[in-house]
């Protein structure tokens, strides 16, 4: 494997090389759940499924750790709006979380691990920052003495005097230096609290991530990733920390994905042109989705408008429809009828493009040049269809490229349990084409009608009438 990862630190691709050979401990940040997702969030989702997809498919052992906050401001008062408790609101939106996580065509994690499970690591973290000196206690609440740390800044390549520029002094006395930031929040009269030596409260929200990785995967992780807006200060924050803390680097190799825009507009509160993704999942499929995201590299911002997910449903069609072309005629194929020896140019050729995809995908996850090397799959197959007669070595060869490089991306859409059997569907379909030769126009359009409305299409080939399913 030469796998090269843009290293956010390093500002550089660097070649990808496990701590531990054979394994992965990957980290990405998780949903703060006290809302549904949208589009944005669907971003990550997908792309760092397919980095997990990928490394496996190269052999790698990949303990794949994605967290939920299910405690926070942004929580505490979404509850009190609801009149439910903080644990029943997380409660709701994990399983919400799930269930689109779960639409979208993407994995679970390895592990997901939430914040209120791990109080206890959390706070000891927090109490040996504070007796290394790299941590204060002032008036309930525990800071982080960014002064502490000289490399403060070096993820997001900001120094303490940009970071200081134009900070009021008054936001909080009771902070050393403007910069610091809090790890322990005292808590408010009828606010959710735990213990610890410096009163009743709860965890900042930096300090969750750097316990948490600590305990599930150690002190440093091969790729910790994220979106963009996460780098600073949340992940700037957990270098702090963590490195303090432990002396290790906190990752080998920082990955962030770029925004999503919507109609070419940042996409924001404000403007009020946010897409939830279950909403979304009503109307486009999950397959239009994931293409639409990785038809862009993932560092660069993505545009999402009606225009761009209908061309991302056109493409993944075009991919699906070249699949079950391969399966109908190696169903004819297995007669042995077509019978021949395999195509030698062909395979020459499809182990080319095979090599492009995983060529592409080693240079930093270009799931965009990855796809344009599918679609060289998908003009060589169809050229190579339009032959009266074909190999069923080529045709499984042709097939079981296809389903690897699937297997990465998650574009085509699998069988499902459907109200006909395809044996049911077939006998409709040879009841239609006697209904036509016997000039029984009217049984071939209810039947062609029928069928419409199960969701299954005809197509005239070659090779007689062929069927698929929406």
């Amino acid at each position: 494997m030469k796998l090269k990862i843009y290293d956010s630190m390093a500002r550089e691709p660097k070649l990808f090389v496990p701590r531990e050979p054979g394994k992965v401990n990957m980290y990405v940040c998780g949903p703060t759940v006290y809302d549904y997702i949208h589009i944005g969030n669907a971003r990550p989702v997908i792309f760092f499924d397919v980095v997990r997809r990928y490394l496996e498919a190269v052999g790698l052992q990949v303990n794949y750790i994605v967290n939920y906050t299910d405690v926070d401001d942004k929580m505490i008062r979404k509850a009190a709006e609801l009149d439910i408790t903080v644990p029943e609101l997380a409660e709701r939106f994990i399983a919400a979380f799930k269930e689109d996580r779960e639409a979208l065509g993407a994995h679970a994690p390895s592990i997901s691990p939430r914040v209120t499970e791990n109080i206890t690591e959390i706070v000891e973290f927090i109490q040996g920052l504070v007796d290394q000196g790299s941590a204060y206690e002032s008036g309930g609440d525990v800071y982080f003495l960014t002064g502490s740390f000289p490399e403060y800044g070096k993820l997001s390549h900001k120094n303490l005097d940009e970071l200081q520029y134009g900070i009021r002094i008054d936001v909080d006395e009771r902070k050393r230096n403007p910069q610091d930031f809090v790890l322990w929040k005292s808590a408010k009269p009828g606010e959710i609290h735990w213990p610890s030596p410096w009163g009743n409260g709860r965890p900042g929200w930096h300090i969750e991530c750097s316990a948490m990785v600590r305990k599930y995967a150690g002190d440093t992780l091969d790729i910790h990733g994220g979106g963009h807006d996460l780098q600073f200060p949340h992940h700037e924050c957990e270098v702090a920390q963590s490195e303090s803390l432990t002396g290790q680097p906190l990752s080998r190799y920082w990955m962030h994905n770029g925004f999503v825009n919507i109609n070419n507009e940042k996409m924001s509160k404000s403007l009020g042109n946010g897409i939830n993704v279950r909403q979304l999942l009503k109307n486009t499929s999950k397959h239009a989705i994931r293409y639409l995201m990785l038809a862009t590299h993932y560092r660069s911002p993505l545009n999402f408008s009606d225009e761009t997910i209908r061309q991302a449903l056109n493409s993944v069609e075009r991919l699906t429809i070249c699949r079950d072309n391969v399966k109908h005629r190696l169903s004819s194929v297995a007669t042995g009828s077509l019978a021949l020896a395999g195509d030698e140019a062909l395979k020459e050729r499809l182990e080319e493009l095979r090599a492009e995809f995983h060529s592409r995908m080693e240079d930093d996850f270009s799931t965009p040049d990855a796809i344009t090397a599918w679609f060289g799959l998908v003009s060589e197959v169809n050229t190579y269809l339009q032959k009266e007669a074909v190999s069923e070595s080529d045709l499984l060869l042709i097939l079981a490229q296809i389903e690897e490089m699937d297997a990465i991306m998650g574009l085509l859409p699998q069988p499902v349990e459907a109200d006909l059997l395809d044996e049911e569907v077939d006998a409709l379909i040879a009841e239609r084409t006697e209904a036509r030769a016997g000039r029984n126009f009217a049984r071939a359009d209810e039947i062609r009608d029928l069928l419409a409305e199960l969701g299954i299409l005809l197509e005239d080939t070659p090779q007689g009438i062929r069927w698929r399913r929406k």
